[in-house]
């Protein structure tokens, strides 16, 4: 006679906790800034901590897709920096809005190009937009003359300063386009096919799911994304500056893996991009407060790195061991 198979009651728990890890990590992130420093917990720094994260969010939602993909995308802070450089350098011949429109091409075009070029050779996309990264941030410089551009027209700095109450204009913008594309993620064709093409590209292929068309649609996106980052950096700064987003993609990384979303494509969530995102945010606000030098932030950022890509394996061994 067998006896039933007797579920632990720590099941639910550990579940619940590998599935929201990131939440769990921010949470003890927040409460020890928020006890080290007087100044962490008020209503002006946790709105500026979001203000600040929207940046990297926005790049953070695009590379997400591309992730879930099972790809990369290296070029954001370049592409990031040619958008502010254009939205601000071409006002003066062509008009504000104009050149806004002009350096949010200029992003869509290149996402486009990074993800052609990929779907349609074959060759990874740390190769492709490595070179894309490189490139373009050549541009940037031959176009600024390598400084920086300033803006002519001050009103074009007034738009961040829209505030619904303690969220600034940039912080609704992220926290829009976060929940859009989550709910293009899980709730659209588009958004399972990539979770397929990420998991299985054989298997998608089988499937009948246009491959190449969904990897250029998310560049496309990561591409756009990171250009919408650049117009409001420089809407905010009131400059563009030829070095914006300099390694940008690199945090941009670190939060979306600490989020959970795995290397190897196919798993994530912008859920918890965000809160990959926000934990980040939280740990360098919270260590500028406290004075920290800028060579132990470094340090830290990139021990949070190591410990992202220890988890990503992590949880990517119990994820095998489930589908054995």
């Amino acid at each position: 006679m067998s006896t039933p198979n007797k579920v632990s009651f720590l099941t639910p728990i550990k579940n619940w906790l590998l599935r929201n890890h990131i939440w769990v990590f921010f949470l003890v992130v927040f409460g020890a800034f928020s006890l080290a420093s007087p100044y962490f917990l008020t209503v002006n720094n946790l709105s500026n901590v979001l203000t600040q994260s929207a940046f990297i969010g926005i790049l953070a939602i695009g590379m997400t897709l591309v992730m879930i993909n099972g790809e990369i995308d290296l070029s954001v802070g370049a592409v990031l920096a040619l958008a502010s450089a254009l939205a601000i350098g071409l006002q003066d011949s062509i008009g504000v809005w104009p050149a806004v429109f002009c350096g949010l091409l200029s992003g869509v075009a290149l996402g486009a190009l990074n993800g052609t070029i990929i779907a349609l050779s074959g060759i990874h996309s740390f190769i492709v937009t490595l070179g894309a990264l490189i490139g373009v941030r050549g541009l940037v410089f031959i176009y600024t003359g390598e400084d920086a551009l300033m803006v002519s027209d001050f009103s074009y700095t007034e738009y961040p300063e829209i505030y619904l109450g303690p969220l600034s204009i940039t912080a609704m913008i992220f926290l829009g386009l976060a929940f859009l594309f989550q709910w293009i993620l899980t709730s659209t064709r588009h958004g399972r096919e990539a979770y397929s093409v990420g998991d299985n590209i054989e298997a998608a292929h089988d499937a009948g799911i246009n491959v190449k068309r969904n990897k250029i649609i998310n560049f496309t996106i990561c591409g756009g994304l990171a250009a919408v980052a650049g117009i409001l950096l420089s809407m905010r700064l009131g400059t563009a500056e030829p070095n914006a987003g300099k390694i940008w993609e690199l945090w941009t990384i670190i939060a979306v893996v600490l989020g959970g979303v795995r290397l190897t494509g196919g798993y994530g969530t912008l859920w918890m991009t965000i809160g990959g995102v926000l934990t980040l945010a939280v740990m360098r606000n919270g260590l500028r407060l406290l004075s920290t030098p800028n060579y132990v932030e470094l340090m830290v950022m990139g021990a949070v790195l190591i410990m992202a890509l220890l988890l990503d394996h992590f949880l990517s061994g119990i994820s095998r061991k489930k589908t054995s």
